[in-house]
């Protein structure tokens, strides 16, 4: 009996086993299918957001991967319930319980609904007798159940690099490609070094990647795995953005909201074939379930992706955030062209917009850099001993970490302690000895890291894209150098623009991280609270309550430091960035300021002008009266004048002189002094004396050969 019971009782005792084999069968797909919210899929409406913009920044990180000025089409097309339910082979069927359902009406209810209609009603006709303002009446509110979602089919369409074809099952219906073959159990059992080698976005170091989550579908498995070890280490958090590992996030809400599959379409430079692929995802399996996979005739040589998914979202509430995503990305990447279209089965509901490209100058693509000793952490610093080729822990300091030089090292090496040497096997190193290391490299003083490996978009573009999407009557922008905040170097972009189109009194405050607009949570950012803040805008002219200012901040960095589970912001704390936020913007009020100035003392010249244009007619007849009197004594012989004045009063007395040429004589000395102070104002102020006026230039064809010499403001192309 005993021995019987004992299996029961250790099976009994062992929770612990029981719970591993749970966690065995949940895959990285399943963990994010129960937290959407973590990847931006809060709601119907954030997840239509949210897909648009993932689909969007495939599209132009595939472009600009190859070179190519980046031409995205992106169409939203609503879908009604009878069309998803034919899509889905669903018949649809009358109600039959009219109360099982959410929008039922009780007597009770729809009499106290007309009752309130009634009074409104009253309400309103009493206003329009007494001549007030009579409100439109608010359409009513339906409750919306369910079964009343709206569908949207979701087209992206690119020029880009394209995707392999055997490649394109595991990319889009995989989260976490490449590294999904290990359970968790063995995820568990893994050295943190090598976890850490898994998450990180490079293997050898650290690059500037679009997408504010920063993790991408990365993030997936940091989550689970620092879940499970129980503790939640966001320093751990890579900067990385895999782009076509993206798109799990969007196919995992298709299939829990429509089960429709997604379908790709794809091709490569120079492939005679066109992949189509027709898949979705098994959630619980993490592997892709494809449906149709093939090639096809590309007879028109065309290059790049088109990606179709069919989701569950809400048009209405996100209208005007997908709308402003488009804008901003728009006016952060000008040399990029997008068309969006919005279809629905009301025409009058139907949105196509055109954002043109304005420049064909890209940004440098972002170049991978080594990791700055401050900036590295003990697993990080485990990760690169198991992966450096180097022998010796004086090749490991000089080549794996930047602005460490031979003879730094060998300081260092020295200062470490006598159980250092530099020719010690770098792989032979205790954790003692690395903790050692690591102490040393947060005590030391290092050279910071340059900014080169960064790609911000430019003030030129900058620029051009407020221009392009705003038309301002004045902008100024600002580049700063790269400064540096816990190892790693950042750049800071600003611009200020002053009036425009679509823009409201008050500050409107533009905020971009790696070249991607950030359009949630703007109150706790560094930019908003900079810009309401510590910004004296009345020391530079500008009313910050009647005048309509643009604030533009465009951060870049090989990490972004986001706050909060969306990343939707940058947090306020880190001084380094919120003094390079402030100064930046200073600097383009301190432009805006001798505009404004300037255009106040045209205003005043203008003003001068006319006072001194409206006396003009009578100065003529007070003078003319006198000149005339004083011809007549003239002519009298009364008295005499000098030769040049005799000449005068002799012309007023034969009437060669009038009234009329005396009124153009004096309009041409308002206008001469009025020019001659224009100028005095424009010499002191450096201006030359013909007008500035925007000069446009035709962009050359691919074939000629050109050199580019930027400047802040424009760029001069030389022709070979």
């Amino acid at each position: 009996m005993d021995s019987e019971n004992e299996p029961k009782k250790s099976k009994s005792k062992t929770p612990k086993n029981a719970k591993e084999s749970v966690l065995e069968q949940k895959s990285p797909a399943e963990f994010f299918a129960e937290n959407k919210n973590i990847a931006g899929f809060d709601n119907p409406g954030k997840c239509l957001y949210t897909t648009v913009r993932e689909l969007v920044e495939n599209s132009l990180d595939s472009a600009e991967s190859i070179s190519e000025l980046p031409v995205v089409e992106i169409t939203i097309e609503e879908i009604g319930k009878s069309k998803f339910n034919s899509m889905i082979g669903l018949v649809d069927r009358e109600r039959v319980d009219e109360a099982l359902y959410d929008d039922f009406e009780t007597a009770k209810a729809r009499e106290k609904r007309l009752a309130k209609e009634a009074r409104v009603q009253e309400v309103q006709a009493k206003n329009a007798a007494l001549g007030k303002k009579v409100k439109e009446p608010a359409a009513p509110k339906g409750m919306r159940g369910r079964g009343d979602a709206s569908f949207y089919r979701v087209t992206c369409k690119d020029n880009g690099r394209g995707m392999p074809h055997d490649d394109i099952p595991n990319m889009f219906g995989r989260v976490l490609y490449q590294y999904v073959e290990l359970k968790f159990s063995q995820w568990l059992k893994l050295d943190a070094s090598v976890i850490n080698a898994v998450l990180s976005g490079t293997k050898y170091g650290l690059k500037q990647t679009r997408g504010k989550f920063g993790l991408g579908a990365k993030m997936g498995a940091f989550c689970c795995l620092m879940e499970l070890n129980g503790n939640i280490a966001s320093d751990l958090a890579p900067q990385a953005y895999v782009a076509a590992q993206n798109m799990p996030h969007a196919l995992i809400w298709s299939k829990m909201s429509t089960g429709l599959p997604i379908e790709i379409s794809s091709s490569m430079r120079g492939q005679y074939f066109m992949s189509f692929c027709r898949l979705d995802i098994n959630i619980h399996k993490n592997i892709p379930h494809v449906h149709l996979h093939e090639k096809r005739d590309n007879k028109d040589r065309w290059h790049g992706a088109e990606i179709q998914v069919v989701i569950e979202g809400n048009w209405t509430t996100y209208r005007s955030k997908i709308l402003h995503y488009m804008r901003q990305m728009a006016v952060i990447t000008p040399y990029a062209q997008f068309l969006f279209r919005f279809i629905s089965d009301s025409p009058d509901k139907n949105v196509t917009i055109t954002f043109s490209r304005r420049t064909d100058v890209m940004p440098p693509v972002p170049v991978e850099t080594k990791h700055h000793p401050s900036s590295v952490d003990l697993l990080l610093i485990k990760r690169l001993i198991t992966e450096t080729s180097k022998q010796n822990l004086l090749q490991f300091l000089q080549h794996e970490f930047v602005n460490i030089g031979k003879s730094l090292a060998e300081r260092l090496i020295g200062e470490m302690g006598p159980e250092f040497t530099p020719k010690m096997a770098v792989k032979s190193l205790t954790s003692q000895q690395i903790v050692r290391i690591h102490q040393l490299f947060r005590q030391a003083k290092f050279d910071d890291p340059s900014g080169d490996c960064l790609s911000p978009a430019g003030e030129y573009n900058l620029r051009l894209g407020i221009i392009k999407e705003l038309h301002p009557d004045m902008v100024a922008t600002y580049s700063g150098s790269a400064q540096v905040f816990e190892g790693h170097p950042f750049i800071v972009e600003a611009g200020v623009s002053m009036g425009g189109k679509d823009v409201k009194q008050g500050l409107n405050i533009f905020r971009f991280a790696n070249r991607i607009p950030l359009l949630f949570e703007q109150g706790g950012d560094v930019v908003t609270r900079t810009a309401l803040k510590r910004i004296s805008w009345n020391n530079y002219k500008i009313n910050q309550t009647q005048d309509k200012i643009g604030v533009f901040v465009s951060i870049v960095s090989t990490k972004i430091p986001f706050k909060g589970t969306g990343k939707e912001y940058i947090g306020d704390d880190i001084s380094e960035i919120a003094t390079a936020v402030k100064y930046a913007i200073q600097q383009c009020c301190i432009q805006l300021k001798s505009k404004i100035v300037r255009k106040i003392q045209a205003r005043e010249q203008q003003e001068r002008k006319r006072n001194l244009s409206r006396y003009i007619p009578d100065a003529t007849n007070a003078i003319y009266d006198v000149l005339k009197e004083v011809s007549q004594f003239h002519a009298s012989k009364k008295r005499r004048f000098e030769e040049e004045d005799a000449n005068v009063l002799q012309k007023v007395h034969s009437r060669m002189i009038t009234k009329d040429t005396l009124r153009d004589m004096l309009a041409q000395y308002v206008e001469k002094v009025d020019y001659e102070m224009a100028m005095e104002y424009a010499t002191q102020s450096g201006v030359s004396e013909a007008p500035k006026e925007p000069i446009y230039i035709q962009a050359l064809e691919a074939e000629y050969n050109f050199i580019d010499f930027h400047s802040s403001n424009f760029v001069f192309r030389l022709v070979q």
